[in-house]
């Protein structure tokens, strides 16, 4: 491990985050000397941000505890265009109306992580449409284009992924990296940002900023990111069989979050732990020793301390003792925790089929025949497989499973 001076790259290292940094001992020396305004962008492509973008809002995190100032950039302007980085084929365009919906929807979450205000080190949040919007097209080329050649934006992996998989790419997106270079540059004359964070896949465009900042205005910025983050097995972070994790409660209750951190593969606690928690390091290195019963206390602290970050103290102690009643109860309603999502049963009953689709355990009927046919469907402890099931209503709830993961009630009306 690298011995850095600054309690920014210090923390960043033996905590798991660095990838790649453009000039380590520079910055290093900048963060150890002076408060240094660091961005990350996010994009609106949907209402709310997931697991993945997770550490990205750590990043930040960590640069505000570190006495800097984080700089949250809303991708309003390069919405509008799309990034290209790490996708296979071309993004849908979305309306403007649509971006900013995502926008006022994505912005809650960023307080849960970030002290916001007008002091030294507190977070702001832009939006690059207040100047790229207003750029005229001609006006950009003339002033920005000759300071990037296509040979150079050739070699990036964001363009050679998509052109080496025979994907068409797009002239509206091959501009992207072009309009975030320009971000960054905007950044360091209104804001005085020195620092650009990301993950692996922004490097080329992080690069691209640095090199147009110190050709067009002479200036020393810096660049980091870091490592794709993939689980135990392989898998792409934030994405499970039942679609992203998301961090606003309004698309992913809070309960499953927790559970998502729960169920984590045994081998990923102690990263996970020091990358999305701030328990001490000793504490963390402590639980890496664990093993049967106590790695799974050790998923659950790992579990408390990030949903009582994403989504409050009450919201994780609601999930945890959801949880703990849930798989220590009985039949018939016992042990059934009042964090599950519900669905009520009319007074004439409903079949298997349909509750399994009106709980969200199944997007179609279809899926929920298949979930039948696995054996993966449960009433109150006991296996469904018939799918012309009946379930009539009783004065308790009842409990539905899917899998030993995912569980309801069902409610009489």
């Amino acid at each position: 491990m690298t011995q850095y001076q600054s309690a920014l790259l210090r923390t960043l290292d033996e905590r798991g985050y660095l990838h790649q940094l453009t000039d380590a001992a520079g910055l290093d020396a900048l963060a150890a000397s002076q408060i240094v305004p660091g961005y990350i962008g996010f994009d609106p492509t949907a209402p709310s941000l997931h697991v993945g973008s997770l550490v990205q809002l750590m990043l930040l995190r960590r640069l505000q505890q570190a006495g800097h100032k984080p700089i949250v950039v809303m991708g309003g302007g390069t919405g509008k265009v799309g990034d290209p980085s790490g996708k296979d084929e071309s993004r849908k365009l979305m309306t403007a109306e649509v971006i900013a919906a995502n926008i006022a929807s994505q912005l809650g979450v960023f307080a849960q992580f970030l002290t916001f205000g007008t002091g030294p080190t507190d977070a702001i949040v832009v939006d690059n449409n207040d100047w790229l919007g207003k750029l005229g097209y001609v006006d950009l080329l003339r002033e920005v284009g000759p300071h990037f050649t296509i040979n150079r934006m050739l070699t990036f992996d964001s363009v050679k992924l998509r052109l080496s998989r025979e994907q068409p790419l797009t002239f509206l997106e091959f501009n992207y990296m072009i309009l975030q270079a320009y971000d960054f540059r905007e950044l360091a004359r209104r804001h005085g940002c020195r620092l650009q964070m990301g993950g692996s896949d922004q490097w080329g465009n992080i690069v691209s900023g640095i090199e147009l900042g110190r050709r067009m205005d002479g200036l020393a910025l810096f660049g980091l990111t870091t490592p794709l983050l993939t689980t135990a097995d392989g898998s792409k972070m934030g994405k499970t069989a039942g679609g992203a994790v998301w961090l606003n409660a309004d698309q992913l209750p809070a309960y499953d979050f927790w559970q998502y951190w729960r169920n984590c593969d045994d081998r990923d606690v102690g990263r996970f732990l020091r990358l999305f928690t701030d328990l001490p390091m000793d504490e963390i290195a402590r639980m890496e020793t664990l093993d049967g019963a106590g790695i799974n206390a050790a998923k659950l602290a790992l579990a408390n301390a990030v949903t009582a970050m994403a989504h409050g103290a009450d919201a994780a102690r609601a999930a945890a003792a959801t949880a703990a009643a849930t798989f220590g109860g009985a039949s018939n309603g016992a042990g059934i925790g009042a964090d599950l999502p519900v669905f009520t049963i009319p007074p004439a009953g409903l079949g298997i089929i349909d509750a399994l689709v009106g709980i969200g355990f199944a997007a179609s009927r279809g899926e929920a025949k298949r979930l039948l046919a696995g054996g993966g469907a449960r009433l109150d402890g006991g296996a469904i497989t018939d799918e012309t099931h009946h379930i009539s209503p009783t004065p308790e709830d009842q409990r539905i499973s899917s899998g030993k993961k995912k569980h309801g009630i069902l409610r009489p009306a």
